[in-house]
């Protein structure tokens, strides 16, 4: 059962009494990308606002996106196709280009029916979402269009993840609840160096310690994105897991946090957090025999 706002339940009843009424709706489409950023589409032929978003009218069209409901654990998953053109950008790639390359994995995917009491664009009723999901398969991408599949979050059921493993690696995520590190003690402010590429940072503040951490930048073309580091030089540069959108420029602000390697000897030494260290480095392996 979908769940609607009183305003939007007493519009509909009173719609439903009314012969012929025509209601202006309009389909919205929320893209959420592992990094944060938003990107918000709608069908309508003009922006949308609704819960504090933007959603254009003159970017990418969605289609084939459904609603249904059911009971039980089944996974909802359905194909949709988004065109776009070579403007339509995410961030500062072609949206095309950005599903093809990956940037979209593990995207979280929403489409909303907003209603108006008057026309499309007018005043707002309330809206009701009608499918909360995931990106699954991107199955191809062409110069006009992209076929993707998305699943419902009963997806997540479907992985092959016990509640709690006894691993000699810690299990929590660095600086998450568990782990209770405070992030900020453990970051350098900096900027970036002359001769950066999409995929190597240059910055003088570059410490060994940084080698799993992530950096996040706060100004230029890649404000607000996060990327993980693959490797240190110190003193000289890091080099990243997966290349950014574009290459920042030189003097772009970034902060870079260390990271970590999960082991005891690491959270001892680095962090001085063995306390909270969830690893089992000395559970027997399984072929050891008493």
């Amino acid at each position: 059962m979908k769940q609607a706002s009183p305003a939007l339940v007493a519009f509909l009843a009173e719609a439903r009494g009314t012969r012929d009424c025509a209601i202006a709706f309009a389909e919205c489409f929320t893209f959420t990308q592992a990094t944060g950023a938003v990107f918000s589409y709608t069908n309508a032929d003009v922006p949308v606002i609704y819960r504090g978003k933007v959603f254009l009218a003159n970017g990418p069209l969605v289609s084939g996106l459904k609603y249904r409901a059911s009971t039980g654990l089944n996974v909802d998953r359905q194909e949709i196709v988004i065109a776009a053109r070579p403007e339509d950008l995410a961030g500062w790639t072609p949206l095309l280009a950005a599903l093809r390359e990956g940037f979209f994995d593990g995207c979280v995917i929403q489409r909303d029916r907003v209603f108006f009491s008057d026309f499309v664009g007018g005043t707002l009723v309330d809206g009701v979402t009608l499918f909360h999901g995931r990106l699954s398969t991107v199955d191809e991408v062409g110069r006009t269009r992209a076929r993707i599949t998305v699943a419902n979050e009963l997806v997540l059921l479907d992985v092959n993840m016990p509640r709690n493993i006894f691993a000699p690696t810690c299990i929590h995520t660095l600086y998450d609840q568990g782990c209770k590190i405070p992030s900020g003690a453990f970051s350098t402010n900096d900027v970036v160096g002359s001769g950066s590429t999409r995929a190597l940072i240059n910055f003088a503040g570059a410490q060994a310690a940084h080698a799993q951490g992530t950096l996040l930048f706060s100004s230029g073309a890649n404000s607000g994105r996060r990327c993980a580091v693959k490797s240190v030089v110190p003193g000289v540069s890091v080099s990243l897991i997966y290349p950014l959108p574009t290459a920042p420029a030189a003097g772009d602000a970034l902060v870079a946090f260390w990271g970590c390697d999960h082991t005891m000897a690491t959270c001892q030494a680095r962090f001085s957090n063995l306390p909270n260290f969830r690893g089992f480095p000395f559970v027997p392996p399984p072929q050891m025999a008493m």
